[in-house]
């Protein structure tokens, strides 16, 4: 069959072309209605907008997307059209989570603090949150969590956005965007929440831009409410706030969850859906990452390894250079191994 996929899903091409399909392979905002006259499957990420403009007309039955987040996927329309949709969820927790921590370790270390004993609010407490916990909590981080549709089905130990706000030392932001409904999370944190901060060291926002109000957090920036910020996901990317780029202490092009474990994951549970949706599961091929090289990090502490490893650090350096090219840093990102892909050996 014919497919349409944006050429920037790693693995997939080649994986599609081994399965026997047409691939036509464009960049994601180039895809429009005239590509999926013919195609019956679409692959996209978060820069395709899946709605009527693109699909009325299509042949496309089936839309894939390599990314955790859904919100470009017009769900409504293609449920009364037929169209059945998968999203890559989980796909790149650790990802997120590995820059989590290196964004918190290499805060640690410019600041000279120690994290042991710091409160850490995590907002959104799903997988990415989760992972984020556990591993906060292992190293002595106090929690507060935040999660209204887990609280909402009876799950017990969470507080409010208020009560995290006052009570955290670092933030970090992990929700879906939600724009209605019964919990929704666009601007979740606007001018009142920056409001009720009362000891905030970093805020750290790799969930979803419009997740925050940029204006209120440049506001709560210059008003001294928030030490330091890190940013990688940004209101109107890629055309994002220069002041606000200029103000905050690390500031990524949406790349916390590209790794290479992140995207061949990715692929692999969208790739899946496709198959099992066509009946075409016998002709899926393998997909493997070979080792990294080289795959030995030796460092005096796990920290240091981890940072050796990946520091966000280069990636700012690049976009507060180059902001124009938020796109172009993106979209030609050199994917980063996680952790889990070396041999750490830590010399004490």
């Amino acid at each position: 069959m014919r497919i349409v996929i944006d050429e920037k899903i790693p693995y997939l091409s080649s994986a599609l072309a081994e399965m026997g399909h047409e691939v036509i392979a464009l960049p994601g905002v180039a895809i429009k209605n005239a590509h999926l006259r013919d195609a019956e499957a679409l692959f996209v990420r978060t820069r395709t907008i899946c709605d009527a403009a693109l699909l009325a007309g299509s042949a496309v039955r089936f839309i894939g997307t390599a990314t955790i987040g859904y919100d470009h996927i017009d769900c409504t329309y293609c449920a009364k059209n037929g169209i059945k949709w998968t999203n890559a969820a989980g796909c790149n927790a650790d990802a997120v989570l590995q820059y989590v921590q290196a964004v918190v370790y290499e805060w640690a270390r410019d600041r000279k603090r120690s994290i042991e004993g710091l409160t850490l609010g995590i907002v959104g407490v799903g997988e990415i949150g989760s992972r984020v916990a556990r591993w906060a909590s292992g190293v002595g981080m106090n929690l507060l969590l935040n999660d209204p549709p887990r609280e909402a089905r009876g799950e017990k130990g969470f507080v409010s956005l208020s009560t995290l706000a006052a009570g955290s030392d670092i933030i970090t932001f992990h929700p879906s965007l939600v724009v209605d409904g019964v919990c929704p999370s666009y601007h979740l944190a606007d001018a009142a929440f920056f409001s009720k901060l009362k000891k905030c060291k970093l805020f750290i926002n790799a969930s979803r831009g419009p997740v925050v109000d940029n204006a209120a957090l440049l506001n709560a920036i210059e008003r001294a409410q928030i030490e330091d910020a890190v940013l990688d996901v940004w209101e109107n990317e890629p055309d994002i706030n220069l002041s606000l780029l200029n103000k905050v202490y690390m500031a990524t092009p949406h790349i916390a969850g590209y790794s290479a474990e992140g995207k061949i994951n990715a692929t692999g549970i969208v790739l899946r859906a496709f198959a099992k949706f066509f009946g075409c599961e016998h002709t899926l091929p393998s997909l493997a990452l070979p080792a990294p090289s080289p795959s030995r990090v030796v460092a005096p502490s796990l920290p240091s390894a981890l940072l050796k490893i990946y520091s966000p650090h280069l990636d700012s350096v690049a976009l507060k250079a180059n902001p124009q090219s938020f796109e172009d840093l993106r979209n030609n990102y050199k994917l980063r191994r996680e952790p889990s892909a070396f041999d750490i050996i830590i010399e004490n």
